[in-house]
């Protein structure tokens, strides 16, 4: 059965049962998650989503989801493709973590240097939390990226390392096996 897939983003005010209550109406349309990223951000929900379904049923679905518009929430779709993850075979998956004293513009840094040396960034996931101790506020972040086959990995730890320096945080970087 030919499929057609589709992202849809949702996001609003928290409330229990969000969850439930949206992944139902996608169960109804005869459509699966096939990846999502759901969390909390202050006092909003955000919901994004990959959703596979059966060819012609996409439009269907998305009027379905659009009743949660009348909940208060946000409600985005369009239609995707699993073609362009063809341009990255043979790209190498990695992982960075990153960690050290919160301070404006790190992320933008790393997200500059991985698009200058061309590396495709799958997943961004940042965290501020306080010490321990002194309550100063800690950065962290982890990315799940994939890198051209021609950046070897003594390379680009190296000139994440060198970021690292120049941001005063700690950058790591380990090869992950997905």
């Amino acid at each position: 059965m030919k499929k057609t897939y589709f992202v849809v983003t949702i996001i609003g005010p928290d409330k229990r049962g969000l969850v439930a209550d949206v992944t139902e109406t996608i169960l109804e349309n005869d459509a699966s998650i096939e990846e999502s990223h759901m969390m909390r951000l202050g006092g909003e929900f955000a919901m994004m989503m990959l959703i596979a379904l059966p060819k012609g049923q996409y439009e269907k679905c998305c009027q379905n989801l659009e009743k949660f518009k009348e909940e208060g929430l946000e409600v985005f779709s369009r239609e995707t493709d699993l073609a362009r993850l063809e341009k990255f075979q043979g790209f190498v998956p990695y992982e960075i973590s990153v960690w050290g004293a919160d301070h404006a513009g790190i992320i933008h840094a790393v997200a500059d240097y991985l698009s200058e040396a061309h590396v495709q960034v799958e997943d961004i996931e940042t965290h501020v939390t306080k010490a321990p101790l002194s309550g100063a506020p800690l950065f962290s972040m982890n990315a799940m990226v994939q890198v051209p086959p021609d950046l070897a990995l003594p390379e680009f730890r190296e000139e994440l390392e060198d970021l690292g320096d120049e941001l005063g945080v700690d950058i790591d970087v380990k090869m992950r096996m997905d």
